[in-house]
């Protein structure tokens, strides 16, 4: 596969504070590659970098076959942007926020054509205030797409979005992808990048602490299966440690979690129903991307 961005050994310090440390990473043609971490771990500073917002203190980078500083001109021709902290006034129209976006490249796709792809034709003549939250994102997306970029960097896309926006706006990033575009995309929700993303680098104190595709990464965490439920009254589930399959028992608030291998599910309600008990919320689950990133990088809370 064709390589469209590659990094080696980049660091990014502001004063004492070192953002990122040595991070190498390539990302190919044609993937969605997703970029997690807690906040504070390095992600938007890196991409920065790699956008030529920012420059690095050491460290080389190639986006596109070009140098983000040295070529920055050219390669904005070529690449898409949707920024955390992107906003533009809230008094600008639609037709006028990308009209004036559209002015900024050489060659820019027909933004009609793009208001009609993104839904938001009807909204050509509203203010960027009277927006919902979804339709700003899809704007800020149509945006991004205006120059009709190889790459598309999209950061933080879906923060704020009630969950059915939320789900709208991943359709509109594999959509993305479906044209033909490469897509990076930055986000903390495990989630997010479990379902959307081909290969997930996840980073933590400016470091890459790993990096595979989503079932890779879940698969070498080796939890094996779970079991859940809430136990009656006087019941006690330490009782479980000797259920065949079962490696350890555990509380998450009122909730019992066991964890094991085999068939854990049929051992667990073979044993419960020893005990006269049937609980209603009897379910198992698999490890994901988020058990992945705790085990990586913590459960304390971060600023």
């Amino acid at each position: 596969m064709e390589t469209v961005c590659q990094i080696e050994h980049l660091c990014k310090a502001y004063g004492s504070t070192i953002a990122v440390n040595d991070i190498s990473l390539d990302v190919q043609r044609g993937e969605i590659f997703g970029i997690v971490g807690p906040n504070g771990a390095g992600k938007t500073t890196m991409v920065e970098c790699v956008m030529g917002l920012r420059r690095p203190d050491t460290g080389t980078m190639r986006v596109l076959g070009l140098d983000p500083h040295r070529q920055g001109y050219e390669l904005r021709q070529r690449i898409g942007i949707q920024l955390q902290q992107a906003a533009i006034p809230d008094r600008i129209k639609v037709w006028e926020a990308i009209d004036l976006f559209a002015a900024f490249y050489q060659h820019p796709a027909d933004w009609n054509k793009l208001l009609e792809q993104w839904g938001l034709a009807d909204k050509r003549k509203a203010s960027f205030a009277s927006l919902s939250g979804g339709q700003r994102q899809r704007l800020f997306i149509a945006l991004a797409l205006i120059n009709n970029p190889e790459l598309v960097i999209l950061d933080e896309l879906t923060t704020g979005l009630d969950p059915q926006a939320r789900r709208a706006t991943w359709d509109l990033v594999r959509a993305i992808r479906e044209r033909g575009t490469t897509v990076v995309l930055v986000t903390h929700f495990m989630d997010e990048a479990e379902r959307l993303c081909d290969r997930v680098a996840i980073i933590d104190q400016g470091q890459i602490v790993a990096l595979d595709t989503p079932h890779q990464l879940v698969g070498k965490l080796a939890m094996g299966t779970r079991v859940r439920f809430t136990p009656g009254n006087g019941f006690d589930p330490v009782s479980l440690k000797d259920t065949q399959g079962v490696t350890s028992v555990s509380r998450e608030g009122s909730e019992v979690i066991v964890s094991g291998s085999g068939p854990l599910m049929a051992h667990v309600a073979a044993a419960l129903a020893d005990h006269n008990l049937a609980p209603s919320d009897l379910r198992t689950e698999q490890a994901t991307l988020e058990d992945v990133f705790l085990a990586l990088t913590g459960r304390q809370i971060r600023d």
